[in-house]
């Protein structure tokens, strides 16, 4: 095994000399940016095909597009320097740092949704059927997005033995914070090298992730009204997230109590997809009736 080396030695796996970036002259290119770039072009041109089959312009798509993406980031980054103010507050300039890392996928998705609910209005679309569109498209984005976590070797759960476990070199993890004291014990030495048996997160969501894009694209093509995709969405995702962030060794927690932020925003997410299914069913079956 190399220091660079990423295993999954119960599957009998093993990716040797796993980098990190690529160089371009004197330029350096993260496999995190690149893998994240891949994710928005394929969602970019999802929508432009499902959005074509709703009748929405292709021009109105793309500035559904771009400004989700740009207000989605700064949502994100806020999101995670909100909730990581201690690392901040001391060196104000760090929070414009994004090549530092710290983003947030929840804060993200608000900000997309305040974007797309703006420019919705601005051009007299439904805003419900895009953000049935756009919901598809941020879970290909986060299948493909999880996966620049692979490369920083981050974003991973406690702990473990099972036949999924990931195996990193302790020299070779992104932020040593993230390693506990559970892991250290049973830490293992291969050709001199200190290693670590982690769940590998980023994976359990990047798979969870495809499972719902399959479920609500299906369904999709049966919907009863615009909205049952956006919160669909809501809902599966939350169950998975909620499921995942309690494996993992990087939460942001809110302060005081110590819960998990992203477990408390997917629970909420999961209430407010029931609440509304059941309601909209309601009106659905009421209208019926009344016919």
């Amino acid at each position: 095994m190399y220091e660079d080396s990423i295993a999954f030695p119960n599957l009998h796996i093993t990716f040797e000399h796993v980098g990190r970036h690529i160089n371009i002259g004197s330029f350096e290119i993260a496999f995190y940016g690149i893998v994240i770039a891949i994710g928005m072009l394929v969602a970019f041109a999802f929508i432009l095909k499902e959005g074509k089959k709703d009748g929405i312009a292709s021009e109105d798509i793309t500035d559904f597009f771009i400004w989700a993406i740009i207000i989605g980031i700064l949502g994100a980054r806020i999101y995670y320097v909100i909730f990581s103010w201690d690392d901040y507050k001391d060196d104000l300039i760090q929070i414009i740092n994004l090549r530092g890392g710290g983003l947030a996928i929840y804060g993200g998705i608000i900000g997309g949704f305040i974007a797309i609910c703006v420019i919705a209005k601005k051009k007299n679309i439904p805003v419900f059927k895009f953000l049935d569109i756009a919901a598809l498209a941020v879970l290909i984005g986060q299948i493909f997005g999880r996966w620049g976590n692979f490369f920083n070797r981050e974003v991973f759960g406690g702990y473990t033995n099972g036949l999924f476990a990931m195996q990193l070199p302790v020299s070779s993890v992104r932020d040593q914070s993230d390693i506990n004291e559970v892991m250290l014990s049973n830490m293992v030495t291969v050709d001199d090298i200190d290693t670590i048996l982690v769940h590998p997160t980023f994976l359990y969501e990047s798979l969870w992730n495809l499972g719902a894009f399959i479920i609500l694209y299906l369904f999709k093509q049966k919907k009863k009204a615009d909205g049952d995709i956006i919160f669909g969405y809501l809902g599966l995702y939350g169950i998975g997230r909620f499921w995942i962030e309690g494996m993992r060794t990087d939460q942001l927690k809110l302060p005081a109590i110590g819960v998990p932020v992203s477990q408390v925003v997917a629970a909420v997410c999961v209430v407010v997809s029931i609440f509304y299914f059941i309601q909209s069913r309601r009106i659905l079956l009421s209208k019926k009736k009344g016919e």
